[in-house]
């Protein structure tokens, strides 16, 4: 049953509407289970789709986050209470409902038991989001804005993030897919003498080979596909 909506007029809300890129057979808001759902994409004569728990499922989506008026990046809206949380949540994804919308885009950071809260309270599913390093990453306590991909320790630190995330949300009911990165391609900015001299063109080939390499061994080495075999991503 969907909450009654609540007013929170202090917290203004950022959601920033995007159309989710998957092709997929129409259904309607998710069935609540009290298990973790089986997501797969399967494929056939008629082409490809996504299927949850024997269902096709179309995803309408926004990409959302929560950012009141006046706060930065630096902003932890799931470190508030959980009152807090819950009353904007009921909000929020009351209108994303009220819409048509059954999922939404949003980053690593959010603890599962809220994903299953906003999947078993509205049928809404997350899709959740590591930026593989797409803003920068902190190595031994330093931040560094610019990542290196072909540093192995910054690709080691990027491969055990991305595992622990895929543990920590193992079983957890409403998570539909992972998503890994965003445009990392525009953040190859880093300098190094492997790529000092060459031409412009060339050192963003080098350092392209670098980030999708370390993507490839996400995916398909060690993590998603053994710890995950089905889920897309």
């Amino acid at each position: 049953m969907r909450p009654d909506p609540v007013h929170l007029p202090e917290l203004p809300r950022l959601a920033r509407l995007f159309t989710l890129l998957v092709a997929a057979a129409v259904v309607g808001p998710a069935a609540v289970s009290a298990q973790a759902n089986r997501v797969e994409v399967v494929t056939d004569a008629t082409g490809s789709r996504i299927i949850a728990d024997g269902e096709a499922v179309f995803v309408q989506g926004v990409n959302w986050d929560y950012f009141p008026v006046g706060t930065t990046t630096t902003y932890n809206f799931w470190a508030r209470p959980d009152d807090f949380i819950r009353q904007a949540l009921n909000r929020e994804m009351g209108l994303i409902q009220a819409m048509g919308g059954n999922a939404i885009r949003v980053y690593n950071g959010i603890p599962p038991r809220w994903v299953e809260y906003i999947y078993d309270t509205f049928g809404i599913w997350s899709i959740v989001n590591h930026p593989v390093g797409r803003y920068g990453v902190t190595l031994s306590g330093t931040y560094i804005p610019n990542t290196d991909y072909s540093d192995e320790a910054v690709r080691r630190l990027l491969r055990d993030e991305v595992t622990a995330l895929v543990d920590e949300f193992q079983g957890t009911r409403g998570l539909l897919m992972w998503l890994l990165g965003n445009e990392n391609n525009y953040g190859l900015e880093w300098s190094s003498a492997e790529t000092e001299d060459l031409p412009v063109g060339e050192q963003y080939e080098v350092k392209a080979r670098y980030l999708y390499s370390l993507m490839g061994e996400i995916v398909d080495l060690s993590l998603i596909h053994i710890s995950e075999p089905t889920r897309p991503y």
